[in-house]
């Protein structure tokens, strides 16, 4: 019986760190009242989201965020290839910094609390 408590511990830990980095993936696809449709694709595993969505004519528009300890990074890409970029860090130590840029510009905010 003393024996069985740590292999059964030893599983649970195993399943779920599995768990806990497993790709999570959904696909969605909406009709619209002339028939026309739209799909979205969206991706999580490991502090990564990744969405695509593809409209009625097959233009598509994605965006990927990656989140980590203190901050995020996203990139997003227009259906006409323009990328716009965002970025957070120092989240947690009081000062935080956001940096943004795009086809219209860059911009940077700092904020202390």
């Amino acid at each position: 019986m003393k024996l069985n408590m740590p292999i059964l511990a030893l599983g649970a830990l195993a399943l779920s760190f599995t768990a806990a980095h497993a790709q999570v993936s959904k696909s969605t696809t909406v009709t619209g009242p002339n028939g026309q449709t739209a799909t979205r694709n969206t991706t999580h595993v490991n502090g990564q989201t990744s969405v695509t969505t593809t409209g009625p004519n097959g233009n598509s528009a994605s965006r990927t965020t990656n989140r980590y300890a203190g901050g995020s990074s996203t990139v997003a890409t227009g259906p006409n290839g323009n990328t716009a970029t965002r970025t957070v860090s120092g989240r947690g130590t009081g000062v935080t910094t956001v940096n943004r840029s795009g086809p219209r510009g860059s911009s940077s905010r700092v904020t202390t609390r």
